[in-house]
């Protein structure tokens, strides 16, 4: 008999997720436990990192309710087994493997920055903007802004997105569109920082992605993961100092080391780094959520 994974048009592979068709309406995105950097994969996944990501993100799009329009439909085995029949089967897609509606997605990358951190930090060393825009002067590595701030990029299909200001994303999408992006990234920014704060963690910044399902702006893809995020314990948040973050830090600190020039072949990543960096997405995702990560599909 043939797998599903056989079975269903493949249209599409990232650093992360594959994408599979399942009819006129609906796709299947399927999260793997690819490492990437630098735009460059990894040879050695990190084991259950694929769950982490979507168990977060089916965390999150329920904990904003139906306030908040989302292309995900389900990631019951269950559930999808209706859509695609023979996905119960599948065991290795169980809590990787997200049924979400088709959208026409907003080609912007929707950044909310609370905290200063990352190429924000760089650029506002360098200049003191932030994504070409006025930021208040004397900020420190972490300092909060007096408000979450949304900093669009552009979407790149290769290479690298190119932070923006805002006049350059209504360029793009137009100002409606990048009207209701703006309200609608900062509002779910300001509850989930809310919720993050309760579980004594900082929120810093976050991507989000958009994507317009029967004319409405409906959120899509991953939601508030330790990809798309920075999320830093609370107690070791310091002006000036990088905090550790629920992510591949470790892979980061680890790379950072080595002689690369950042094009393939990758280097080896040794099996001490891929524990850690499993046990920080695994402790990222307990934390957050507050259930085990065992107790999430497919485990």
């Amino acid at each position: 008999m043939a797998l599903v994974s056989e079975l269903l048009p493949h249209l599409y592979s990232g650093k992360v997720r594959d994408l599979y068709e399942v009819d006129e309406e609906h796709l299947l995105m399927v999260a793997s436990d690819r490492l990437s950097a630098f735009d460059v994969v990894m040879n050695e996944p990190i084991p259950q990192k694929g769950r982490v990501l979507t168990g977060l993100t089916h965390y999150w799009v329920r904990e904003f309710g139906q306030s908040v329009p989302s292309a995900l439909v389900a990631c019951d085995p269950a559930v999808i087994e209706e859509f695609v029949p023979g996905f119960e089967a599948e065991t290795q897609w169980h809590g990787r493997a997200m049924l979400v509606r088709r959208a026409r997605m907003l080609p912007l990358e929707c950044i909310v920055r609370g905290r200063l951190a990352g190429q924000a930090f760089d650029e506002y060393v360098e200049s003191g903007t932030v994504h070409q825009m006025a930021a208040p002067a004397g900020m420190r590595l972490t300092d909060p802004f007096p408000e979450p701030i949304f900093t669009p990029s552009t979407k790149a299909t290769s290479g690298h997105d190119v932070n923006i200001d805002l006049a350059s994303a209504a360029a793009i999408v137009g100002d409606e569109a990048l009207s209701q992006a703006q309200a609608l990234c900062l509002d779910l920014f300001t509850r989930a920082a809310d919720t993050l704060a309760l579980q004594g963690l900082v929120l810093a910044d976050t991507k989000f992605e958009l994507g317009f399902v029967d004319d409405q702006l409906v959120l899509c893809d991953e939601v508030l993961t330790p990809d798309s995020s920075r999320i830093w314990p609370a107690d070791q948040v310091h002006p000036g100092d990088t905090p550790p973050s629920f992510d591949k830090q470790p892979f980061r600190d680890w790379l950072s080391a080595q002689r690369w020039n950042r094009t393939p072949p990758p280097p080896k990543v040794p099996y001490s780094v891929i524990a850690t960096t499993a046990a920080r997405y695994a402790e990222g995702y307990e934390r957050m959520t507050g259930r085990l990560l065992s107790d999430w599909y497919g485990a």
